[in-house]
């Protein structure tokens, strides 16, 4: 479809109140803020998990499921939230889930292990509402900024969760705080948000809830939905899978623990400029297919460094990787309001994606530990980590075409 009968389709803010541009400007920051809420709470577990453990005295699996936890729960939610947001209302339902965040938070720091589970469901569950309806609203509320507003979105979450990783071990170890102390802090970051966000709950009264649009069964059968959902499955799948397992990759080519680490942290350093710039390059085109070739061609030169080049150029192989990561992140978050219509179908498109997509994420890791432990080295998870990053251009090009979910063709 072209573009000026894309830009035909898609239904414009009212701009004839005076209010309406402060009105956007407030509700652009209430999206950074829950945008800045959203990660920090889940990658701040992963460095603390040692302390964690041993305080509580926890077996190595349910060590684990500390951070399977929150993905499992953001795969059973997500295809629910677009219909609690026709039910209730978006930014009600936005307001719900962030205090559901908030208290989550205080409840996993409080005590014993059960808090600690219960806690972290409750994040796992906010989170995944607002990463389903926060796409849909973007498209609804700024169609014209929709590539600018999705990098803003993105890059406040990936820089908080980024700057979670790094101080957390830090604030536990220096400041005397402990991991619960340490886990409990990102309650303030939560209840600002929450703050924020109290002067939609009169703006967005009239929201896009009840905007026609293709049911939630229609999209399920529709093959270019699948395409976006397998975009997203596979980029989680890459990405879970090395952050969880980078590091020990390293370690066991003869890398130091602190080496690793760096590299790591280079990793996600170098994702961080593209979920921005990305969002901003997609919008601009009428397709997406040369970003999509772009982000398979530096993961599959990244993963085959990683696994059959020098040592000495780790930090190369971690940057390709880190850029893919950025490309596959910003892309995935356009595809949800670029192949669709209206902020419902944004909102449906997103929660079947994410659904799924963060269901793979989950089951990844372990799998690609298991493969380690069967065949005694990484050349196997390695080499299918390469052909997933195949199959993401396979499934990337259909999902990058100038089309909508419904469409015939």
């Amino acid at each position: 479809m072209k573009v000026k009968q894309q830009e035909a389709l898609i239904q414009k803010p009212d701009k004839s109140r005076p209010d309406a541009g402060a009105s956007r400007i407030l509700l652009a920051v209430g999206i950074i803020c829950i945008a800045a809420a959203l990660r920090a709470p889940f990658t701040s577990v992963g460095p603390l998990l040692g302390m964690i453990r041993d305080d509580l005295g926890l077996s190595g699996t349910l060590s684990g499921a500390i951070t399977t936890l929150p993905l499992l729960a953001f795969a059973l939610l997500s295809p629910f939230a677009p219909g609690l947001a026709r039910r209730f209302g978006t930014a009600n339902v936005l307001m719900l889930a962030m205090l559901a965040l908030s208290l989550g938070i205080l409840i996993r720091s409080s005590s014993g292990a059960a808090m600690l589970f219960l806690g972290t469901a409750m994040i796992g569950l906010s989170i995944a509402v607002c990463n389903v309806l926060l796409p849909g609203l973007i498209k609804g509320r700024f169609p014209e900024r929709i590539g600018l507003m999705t990098g803003v979105y993105t890059v406040s979450m990936n820089l908080c969760a980024a700057a979670a990783s790094g101080i957390s071990v830090p604030l536990a170890q220096q400041s005397g705080l402990g991991w619960r102390g340490t886990l409990a802090i990102w309650f303030i970051v939560a209840a600002l948000a929450t703050l924020f966000w109290i002067p939609q709950l009169r703006n967005l009264a009239q929201d896009s809830a009840g905007r026609k649009g293709q049911s939630s069964g229609a999209m399920w059968r529709s093959r270019l939905a699948w395409q976006v959902t397998l975009f997203m499955g596979l980029q989680s799948l890459l990405y879970y899978v090395l952050i969880a397992w980078f590091s020990v990759i390293l370690v066991g080519r003869g890398m130091s623990s602190s080496h690793a680490g760096w590299i790591l942290s280079l990793m996600q350093l170098a994702q961080l400029p593209f979920t921005f710039f990305v969002p901003l390059w997609a919008g601009k085109m009428k397709d997406q297919r040369r970003l999509v070739l772009v982000t398979s061609i530096l993961f599959i030169i990244g993963i085959l460094g990683v696994w059959l080049g020098a040592s000495s150029w780790m930090a190369l192989w971690a940057i390709c990787i880190g850029i893919a990561g950025g490309f596959a992140f910003g892309l995935v978050m356009m595809f949800f309001s670029l192949r669709t219509r209206n902020a419902r179908e944004a909102s449906e498109l997103s929660g079947m994606a994410q659904s799924l997509g963060y269901l793979l994420a989950a089951m990844g890791p372990a799998l690609f530990g298991l493969l380690h432990d069967v065949t005694g080295n990484w050349n196997i998870p390695l080499a299918l980590l390469a052909v997933a990053s195949i199959l993401l251009l396979v499934v990337g090009l259909g999902a990058g075409s100038d089309r909508f979910v419904g469409d015939k063709r």
